[in-house]
């Protein structure tokens, strides 16, 4: 008899928790966010301040993204 695993656990690449919930969000940003953020920072022409946390990096990336057209 086969069981029907689809409900047992949610598909990790469907379960995008906003940055908010993150348990590390407080934590400063990763290495690979403050590049990426400095790239789109760049390519906007817009400034970031110096004291963003992990969640707040993620927002101004999507923000930044959205503005210069990448991650589309």
């Amino acid at each position: 008899m086969m069981t029907d695993r689809s409900n047992d656990q949610p598909d990790p690449r469907g379960a995008i928790k906003d940055p908010d919930e993150w348990v590390t969000g407080d934590e400063p940003p990763t290495a690979a966010q403050e590049s990426y953020l400095a790239t789109l920072a760049r390519e906007a022409d817009a400034t970031l301040p110096d004291d963003l946390t992990k969640a707040e990096a993620s927002k101004r990336i999507d923000e930044l993204q959205a503005e210069t057209g990448r991650g589309q």
